[in-house]
C-alpha cells in the first residue's frame, strides 16, 4: 500500500489552507443572524486527528427559535414569484462554483475524502442535483384539469408549498446532500400564486463547516436570510423538536435505518410529511457475460467512493464462478495502485475515514469474514503509523451469506467476493436483507437485464454502471432503505402539497 508523499505538508488549520477565509464559520445561523451557543463542539481533520474548528452546540430551544423564525418567513417568501427564485438558486450556484477550491477544501479537511473527489462533489452540488436544476424546474411544478362527472363543474388540482422543512443531512456529503434538499425545499410554485418553502438545518456534527460555508453564500446571493435557518449541535434531545413542534410540516433525514425509524414515529404525532433516505446493503452483481474491464471500473468507483462512506456503495460483490478468478486478479491489480494519505495530497488516492468507530467496524467485518473461512488477499490493516483514522482499501474472497459483510452495511473500503452460480441463486442472496436502497449488475444479455432489474428489490438499479445518481432520476429506496424520493420531478413533490379545488356551477 503506498505511503503519504514526502513532499507534502498538510495544513494545520482552516485559514493556513483557505484564500477567502469568510468561509469560516463556527456560529450557528438563526434568524439572519450568526449565533453562538453556550457551549461549542470540536470539528477533527479525520487525516490529522487534529481540531479544526469549534463549533456553536445549541440546544433546544435553538431549533425553536429557528422554527418559529422561518414560519414567519414563510408567510412572506411563498409569495415571492418562481423567477425570482430561480434568480436567486441560479445565483447560488454562480457563488458555489466561483469557491470551489476553497469549498473543496474545506470539505476534505473536515470530511478526509481527496480534494479531486471534493471539488467534483462541490461542481455537483453546484448543478447536479442542486441549485442550478431545480432552479430550472422552478416554472414547471405543474397543476391539473379534471373533467368532473358533474354538469357545469370542473376540478382543478393545485400543487403548493408544504410549509417549514426541517433538513437533518449526513456526514459524507455534507455539500451535495444539503444542496440537493435545500434545493427544492425553496423552489415550488402554485399554480395560480408562487410558492415556497422556508428550512431549518441540522448539519452533521462531523462536518457542519461546509453547510455553514453554503448559507453564507446563499445569503449572499440574494436568498432571504430567513428562509434558511442552520442550527449547530450534539445534542441528539434538542434535534427533537424539528420532528415534533408543530409548526415543523416536513422532515427530511439522511441516516441510519435506526434513527430514521424512530424519527418517523415521533413525527406521526403531528403528521408530518416525510422523506427518509436510509441505510443500503447494495449488492453488485457480475454475471459471465458481462464486460469484464468495465464491471471492474465500475467496483473502483462505486465501492471505493469516499473510501466506501456512501450509502450507495457497493457492499456485496457476487461475481459468476465462470469470472470469478478473472475478476478479482484485475480489481486486485488495480488496488495495487491506491495510495492512502491526507486527501489534500494530490498524489493521495483514498483518505481516511471520518471517525474511529468506522476503522473500528470495518476490521470486525474482516475479523468475521476470516473467522468463518474467507480470505483476505489485500489490504485491510489499521495504519495507526499514521495519524488519522486510516485502514487500508481491502479486498476480501470467499464471502458468504452468514458472515457480517452479507448482513450490515460496511460503510468503509472493503470488498468482499462472493461466488455464485446461476442467476435465481444470485437474486436470492441479493435480495437476502431488510433494507433496498441501490444495486447494481453487470451483463451484455438483453433479456437478462429486463428480468434481474425487475426482481432486485431496490429503489435504484444501475445496469452496466456504478454511477446512479442525476439530477432528474429519483434518488430513495424501498423496505428499510427508507420513504420517498430525492431529486427529479418526484423530489419536488416530496416538498408540496396537493390541493382539489372544484368549480361548480359555471
Amino acid at each position: 500500500m503506498g505511503e503519504a508523499s514526502l513532499m507534502f505538508k498538510h495544513p494545520s488549520t482552516l485559514a493556513a489552507a483557505l484564500k477567502d477565509t469568510y468561509l469560516i464559520h463556527e456560529q450557528a445561523f438563526i434568524g439572519g443572524k450568526w449565533v453562538s451557543g453556550s457551549s461549542t463542539f470540536p470539528v477533527y481533520d479525520p487525516a490529522t486527528n487534529r481540531i479544526i474548528a469549534n463549533i456553536a452546540n445549541l440546544g433546544a430551544s435553538g431549533f425553536t427559535t429557528a422554527v418559529e423564525h422561518a414560519q414567519t418567513a414563510f408567510t412572506s417568501f411563498k409569495k415571492t414569484s418562481e423567477t425570482e427564485r430561480a434568480t436567486m438558486l441560479h445565483a447560488w450556484a454562480a457563488l458555489i462554483r466561483k469557491h470551489s477550491k476553497d469549498l473543496g477544501l474545506l470539505l476534505t479537511m473536515e470530511n478526509g475524502k481527496t480534494l479531486a473527489e471534493a471539488e467534483g462533489e462541490v461542481e455537483y452540488g453546484a448543478s447536479g442535483k442542486s441549485s442550478t436544476w431545480f432552479a430550472e424546474e422552478a416554472i414547471r411544478s405543474y397543476g391539473d384539469v379534471i373533467p368532473s362527472q358533474h354538469k357545469g363543474s370542473t376540478n382543478l388540482v393545485f400543487k403548493q408549498p408544504i410549509g417549514v422543512c426541517g433538513i437533518i443531512a449526513p456526514w459524507n456529503f455534507p455539500i451535495a446532500m444539503i444542496t440537493r434538499k435545500l434545493g427544492p425545499a425553496i423552489q415550488f410554485i402554485q399554480l395560480t400564486v408562487a410558492a415556497g418553502c422556508t428550512v431549518v438545518v441540522k448539519p452533521p456534527s462531523e462536518t457542519p463547516l461546509c453547510t455553514l460555508a453554503l448559507t453564507a453564500l446563499a445569503v449572499e446571493a440574494g436568498i432571504p436570510p430567513n428562509v434558511i435557518q442552520v442550527v449547530t449541535t450534539r445534542d441528539r434531545a434538542a434535534v427533537e423538536v424539528l420532528y415534533t413542534h408543530p409548526l415543523v410540516k416536513k422532515v427530511s433525514f439522511t441516516g441510519s435505518t435506526g434513527v430514521g425509524k424512530l424519527i418517523t414515529q415521533k413525527a406521526a404525532g403531528t403528521m408530518k410529511k416525510v422523506s427518509m433516505e436510509l441505510g443500503g446493503n447494495a449488492p453488485y452483481i457480475v454475471f459471465d457475460d458481462a464486460d469484464l474491464d468495465l464491471a471492474v471500473d465500475g467496483v473502483l468507483a462505486c465501492k471505493f467512493r469516499c473510501s466506501g462512506q456512501t450509502c450507495v456503495c457497493a457492499n456485496r460483490l457476487y461475481v459468476q464462478k465462470g469470472i470469478h478468478d478473472a475478476f478479482v486478479e484485475k480489481l486486485l491489480e488495480k488496488m495495487k495502485g491506491f495510495k492512502i494519505g491526507s486527501g489534500l495530497d494530490p498524489t493521495i488516492t483514498h483518505g481516511p475515514l471520518v471517525n474511529r468507530a468506522g476503522v473500528t467496524k470495518m476490521r470486525q467485518h474482516i475479523d468475521d469474514a476470516i473467522s468463518k473461512g474467507g480470505k483476505l488477499i489485500f489490504g485491510g490493516q489499521i495504519r495507526e503509523d499514521l495519524d488519522g483514522y486510516f485502514i487500508e482499501p481491502a479486498l476480501l474472497t470467499g464471502a458468504t451469506q452468514n458472515m457480517l459483510v452479507a448482513k450490515e452495511e460496511t460503510f468503509g473500503p472493503l470488498a468482499p467476493v462472493f461466488k455464485f452460480e446461476s442467476e435465481e441463486e444470485v437474486v436470492q442472496m441479493a435480495n437476502d436483507t431488510e433494507v433496498g436502497l441501490a444495486g447494481y449488475f453487470f451483463s451484455s444479455d438483453l433479456r437478462r437485464v429486463w428480468r434481474v432489474a425487475n426482481q432486485l428489490e431496490v429503489g435504484m438499479v444501475g445496469v452496466n454502471t456504478g454511477k446512479i445518481s442525476a439530477a432528474e432520476a429519483p434518488f430513495g429506496g424501498i423496505k428499510e432503505s427508507g420513504l420517498g424520493k430525492e431529486g427529479s420531478k418526484y423530489g419536488l413533490a416530496e416538498f408540496q402539497v396537493m390541493k382539489s379545488v372544484t368549480l361548480g356551477n359555471l
